[in-house]
């Protein structure tokens, strides 16, 4: 696919180097020649310099023959003017703008065809804010993605000392909660991937991927943590566009106080946010600040600064006096990769939140969901059967008859529509019906071309 992205900085560099590792022709658009040139060195992609909204600039960039356009420039009006141009002149046949204000929301006719003809937005500020909510709802899992709707979900957890999961085989998790219907997928040790079979016994630090019917899933937390303390005291190190939006989306739900260096950002926030939250003004990596304030007594300390220095040494020292579960937002990937699991839980990068937005966009045949996990590296896809026997590579066919590539698994089947739909883990002999929505975990991303095979329908194809 050859994709054009507007924007090199750390969203449009973060998305330039997912879709660069799935051999996609990549063209990056920046004013900027130096970061273009640190780009080109570190990823095989083209860069071009100039301003992305001109046409000359556009032409050079090959846009004639693009597939997509991403426009991730740091302004809304830029990338809504690229998205117009790309549909309107040059026929793109896909559009995604990179979004910030609350006014613009997809779907609406002003993002249109006959409007600034954006396909799709994108906010990762939405994107964290809506992560971090999964996490605190569900306190005990590294991560929390949705599909069908809500009606699946993929738990990742890590066995504890002193929690069910350690000492015990995968067969055995099973055993703990017959009445649910639910999968270990995959298992992490050491940041290596290990053959999961029944006989494999979890140890202390391994993080264990877990699907089941969403309904299920406060269930099978608790089972596997044997608590299911819930999130009521936040603290919220940094007061920008995240902390403002997750503050107030934790409105009612949870006691809040927010820590801002700057004065006038301050006054902002406590005009913006309901009077029972708590505005200070000061670092989140001020000890004397977070004894006063009591952090030991916090549930959850979430750093949301714009540096990740600042982020990785509140968080740290917040965990270190008391918190009893600690956040950071790390723009740096190499410092999220190194720092998740150690003294801060988890360790997240924004453009991270927002790549599987766009890798459904980008993937072949029926494929309506995508989730990046293990940071980019693994990945979860829901695709949908469509067509019959004579047609598609599933429908008509067991589990078994599925040619998947090495280490991807089927982790469940979502079958039916609404209320009436079933969510199934399927067994070596379960046959594929057509509109089954099937859920794949593939480990590697190498073999993603192989799995997106089995979601496109031919007219004659006969297996």
């Amino acid at each position: 696919m050859n994709i054009i992205i507007l924007g090199a900085g750390t969203v449009g560099e973060s998305v330039a180097e997912s879709l660069v590792s799935e051999q996609n022709d990549i063209t990056v658009i920046d004013q900027n020649p130096e970061c273009l040139r640190l780009l080109e060195e570190r990823l095989d992609l083209r860069g071009v310099v100039g301003n992305g909204i001109q046409p000359s600039v556009l032409q050079e960039a090959g846009i004639a023959d693009a597939d997509m356009v991403i426009a991730c420039a740091a302004a809304d009006e830029t990338n809504l003017v690229l998205c117009k141009l790309a549909h309107d002149v040059f026929n793109v046949p896909t559009t995604i703008a990179r979004l910030r204000s609350p006014e613009f929301k997809e779907g609406d006719s002003l993002l249109g065809k006959n409007g600034f003809a954006v396909d799709r937005v994108i906010c990762p500020e939405e994107s964290v804010t809506r992560h971090i909510r999964q996490l605190i709802a569900y306190p005990e899992a590294l991560q929390v993605v949705e599909f069908s709707q809500g009606r699946a979900c993929l738990i990742v957890v890590r066995a504890a000392m002193g929690g069910h999961l350690v000492g015990r085989t995968v067969g055995e998790i099973r055993q703990l909660m017959p009445e649910v219907e639910m999968r270990v997928v995959a298992l992490y040790r050491l940041d290596a991937e290990m053959k999961t079979t029944p006989s494999t016994r979890i140890l202390p630090g391994d993080e264990v991927f877990v699907l089941a019917d969403a309904l299920r899933i406060r269930q099978v937390l608790a089972g596997i943590h044997n608590i299911d303390k819930p999130v009521q005291r936040v603290m919220i190190a940094g007061g920008g566009r995240v902390g403002l939006r997750l503050a107030r989306s934790l409105d009612g739900l949870c006691d809040v106080k927010i820590i801002e260096s700057d004065r006038k950002r301050c006054e902002y926030l406590a005009g913006q946010l309901p009077s029972q939250m708590l505005v200070l003004q000061g670092s989140g990596a001020d000890e004397d600040l977070l004894l006063e304030e009591n952090v030991g007594d916090m549930d959850l300390f979430i750093a949301l600064t714009s540096d990740d220095e600042d982020n990785i040494m509140s968080a740290m020292l917040a965990k270190r006096m008391g918190a009893r579960r600690v956040m950071a937002l790390i723009n740096r990937r190499a410092y999220a990769d190194m720092l998740q699991g150690s003294t801060i839980d988890i360790a997240f990068s924004p453009a991270q939140t927002v790549i599987g937005e766009l890798l459904a966009d980008i993937r072949r045949g029926d494929v309506v969901a995508v989730h990046s996990l293990r940071r980019g590296a693994a990945e979860a896809l829901e695709g949908i059967a469509r067509g019959d026997v004579k047609t598609s590579r599933l429908v008509g066919r067991r589990v078994q008859e599925i040619q998947l590539p090495e280490g991807a698994r089927i982790g469940a089947i979502v079958r039916g529509q609404g209320r009436d739909s079933q969510v199934m883990m399927p067994h070596h002999d379960t046959l594929i019906e057509t509109d089954d929505h099937i859920i794949i975990f593939i480990p590697d991303k190498r073999s993603v071309r192989q799995v997106e095979k089995l979601f496109q329908v031919g007219a004659t194809f006969f297996g």
